[in-house]
């Protein structure tokens, strides 16, 4: 009997492993047809295979529903873009769950299947996961509606989710940054290869898209971060978060970039963020503050403290641009350079220059026509900052310079010829070329 029953045990065995087999051979066979149509573009021969998989093989691959959501948006298919998003959280709950969260909503939004109140809760869902996976317009779409359901009831909540946001972008544009500063030097030389100028390309527009949310972002925020605002805010909270590095910083820069280091809170939040942090970003506001009360050495010595703490060039770039913004003319256009030593891609370096040019439009010619062509030399610094940093935000600097620039009339009637020659004046000092 009990030989009996261990040859039924083994038979019952060999049998199940061949049937298992046959099926995980016909899964591959299947997903490899699936896989065939879609890169093919037939979308709707691909849709009975994806149902097979998703009914007999859910967990072969998750690229079964990265291409499953492709042939649902393709064939305009809610229903099966519906159940490719659910069985693909129910199969793979923690793989690329924010990009499948934040794709799921652009969906529904392109093809108005949902309320905004269902997008955002799916958005939420996104942005809890890892906002950084998030799509461009999501990530705005998202705090658009937080703005919209906190700014009266809990403005801190807007401000901490503009910080994190904002955080997640710049993680974002300084990683392609880093993948296009190779790409355009091969480009430059003309050793770049065809996938290469392909990704040069991909990279540029995306990172396009993310300086123009970094921009709507600052947009929106600045309707509600004022200092009548954040003043008050900041001082009742501050006894519960003066030990907090996260809150003091976030809280120093915000002053810093409001233009609120004039309240003495500012300088309390300084101090306290340098004490808890030792940080060269903290170092570098309280050098600002001695400056701004008379200590010029002390801020000098300080400034020089945060520069040599901070190893990474691009950190160093960015403290020195900070130094930059506080002066004017040519000694912040030196800084800019300065910074643009450590970060030569570092595009609001430049824009910055050309910010600088263009303020003194009035004072760096002595007629209309010489007036107009400082803001040429300003376009040529805007748009080398978009050609190397796509992400910087450069666009409305550049339409904004175009605007200003002198008129076909104008230089007809001054009697020079259009693309010679013309050495602006004052501390720019810059020769450019009449368009």
């Amino acid at each position: 009997m009990k030989k009996i029953t261990y040859v039924l045990a083994s038979l019952f065995l060999v049998i199940t492993t061949v049937t298992n087999a046959q099926a995980g051979q016909e899964c591959n066979i299947k997903y490899n047809l699936f896989k065939g149509n879609v890169t093919t573009q037939k979308y709707v021969e691909a849709k009975p295979d994806l149902e097979m998989l998703m009914t007999k093989c859910p967990s072969l691959s998750v690229n079964i529903y990265k291409y499953g959501a492709k042939v649902a948006e393709k064939t305009k298919d809610a229903v099966l873009y519906k159940k490719v998003y659910e069985t693909r959280l129910a199969n793979y709950p923690k793989k690329g769950a924010a990009k499948a969260h934040s794709d799921y909503a652009t969906f529904l939004a392109k093809n108005k299947l949902a309320t905004d109140d269902e997008i955002f809760a799916i958005l939420q869902k996104a942005y809890d996961i890892s906002p950084k996976d998030m799509g461009v317009k999501n990530i705005f779409k998202y705090f658009k509606g937080i703005v919209n359901t906190y700014k009266d009831t809990n403005p801190q909540k807007v401000f901490d989710t503009y910080d994190d946001v904002m955080e997640s972008v710049g993680e974002k544009l300084d990683d392609y940054n880093k993948k296009i500063t190779p790409l355009l030097a091969k480009d430059s030389l003309g050793t770049i290869g065809a996938k290469e100028k392909k990704r040069l390309k991909a990279y540029t527009i995306n990172s396009k898209a993310l300086g123009q949310v970094e921009g709507g972002l600052d947009a929106e925020i600045s309707k509600l971060a004022t200092c009548e605002r954040l003043i008050p805010i900041y001082t009742r909270d501050y006894e519960a978060n003066k030990s907090n590095g996260v809150w003091l910083r976030r809280a120093v820069s915000r002053m810093y970039n409001k233009g609120c280091q004039e309240d003495p809170l500012f300088e309390k939040l300084a101090k306290s963020y340098a004490d808890v942090t030792q940080s060269s970003d903290a170092f570098n506001f309280v050098a600002g503050v001695l400056e701004k009360n008379g200590d010029k050495a002390g801020a000098k010595q300080m400034r020089k403290k945060a520069f040599d703490l901070e190893t990474d060039p691009n950190v160093k770039a960015k403290l020195k641009l900070r130094e930059a913004q506080g002066y004017g003319g040519s000694r912040g256009r030196a800084l800019a350079y300065e910074a643009l030593k450590y970060n030569p891609n570092m595009g609001k370096a430049y824009l910055y220059i050309a910010s600088l040019y263009a303020k003194s439009a009035n004072s760096c010619g002595k007629d209309e026509f010489e007036k107009r062509m400082v803001y040429v030399a300003a376009l040529n610094k805007a748009q080398k900052a978009q050609r190397i940093d796509p992400g910087c935000g450069a666009g409305r600097y550049i339409r904004s310079y175009k605007g200003n620039m002198p008129s076909k009339k104008l230089i007809f009637q001054k009697g020079i010829a259009s693309g010679s020659s013309h050495k602006v004046g004052c501390w720019i000092g810059e020769t450019v070329r009449v368009p």
